[in-house]
């Protein structure tokens, strides 16, 4: 059970993330985007197995964004009327201004909240092979873009490795900050040399295996889907149609 969201088809995953965003931008009620963000924090709680402590951080410039939206939007906003709730040091606070506020903050947490579900719980290669097996993408972008994301951690090791051969050889001496922004030119123009060369050796073992980009009828490793993707999917559209109808109910006069 705790891996389902783990083991769901990442372009089903995908597209579900997709209609629920869009769907839950057309309600302005609060309690839509609350009700919907609750939700998917407690499917992911029970259905997937992540670091909640690397998830914590990766929320928190999201609620912060969050806690602005509705500083700037209560203390911002243009005269709509409405009643009066609070006072604060001179500036009265209508509850149509109060309204707008929760709904945009509480829409940014549903939104980053179902970003980073598919995020943690997506293995990115299993998800271009599956945007190629389902979704029919071009097989040239796929693998370019697989390469390229494979190409990040050699990157961050050889920028490590240049850093501390500089070190060895008593090249990083610069004291101020300035000075070590400019002498970023030393690591940056033997990265992208790097970069090249292995950009042309992934190009010719490509080419030595016979890729031609066109579209494939077989694959080395197939992305299904299944009923349970199909299963999951239909919990999610239950969860977005129960959160907008019961936004709707509980935002009513």
């Amino acid at each position: 059970m705790r891996n389902l969201l783990h083991d769901m088809n990442p372009s089903v995953k995908f597209g579900v993330v997709t209609v629920s965003m869009l769907a839950v931008a057309f309600f302005f009620n609060p309690w839509t985007p609350l009700l919907f963000w609750v939700s998917v924090l407690a499917l992911q709680i029970a259905l997937s197995r992540i670091n909640w402590k690397i998830w914590l951080l990766f929320m928190l410039p999201f609620t912060l964004g969050a806690f602005g939206y509705l500083w700037t939007t209560v203390i911002f906003s243009a005269e709509t009327g409405g009643t009066v709730i609070w006072s604060f040091a001179g500036l009265d606070v209508t509850d149509a201004q109060w309204t707008t506020a929760l709904s945009l903050s509480f829409r940014v947490m549903a939104f980053s909240t179902l970003s980073l579900m598919f995020a943690f719980t997506t293995d990115p290669v299993k998800f271009i092979m599956s945007l190629m097996q389902q979704l029919k993408l071009s097989p040239k972008l796929a693998y370019g873009i697989m390469v390229g994301y494979q190409f990040l951690p050699v990157m961050k090791d050889e920028f490590i490795q240049i850093q501390q051969a500089h070190r060895l050889r008593g090249a990083d001496t610069e004291k101020h900050w300035w000075q070590r922004l400019f002498s970023m030119r030393r690591v940056i123009i033997p990265m992208l040399a790097g970069a090249v060369r292995k950009a042309e050796r992934s190009a010719f073992a490509m080419e030595a295996r016979g890729f031609t980009g066109e579209a494939r009828t077989a694959f080395y490793r197939p992305v299904q889907v299944g009923r349970t993707d199909f299963l999951l999917a239909g919990v999610f559209m239950l969860l977005l149609v129960g959160s907008c109808v019961g936004g709707v109910i509980l935002s009513a006069p």
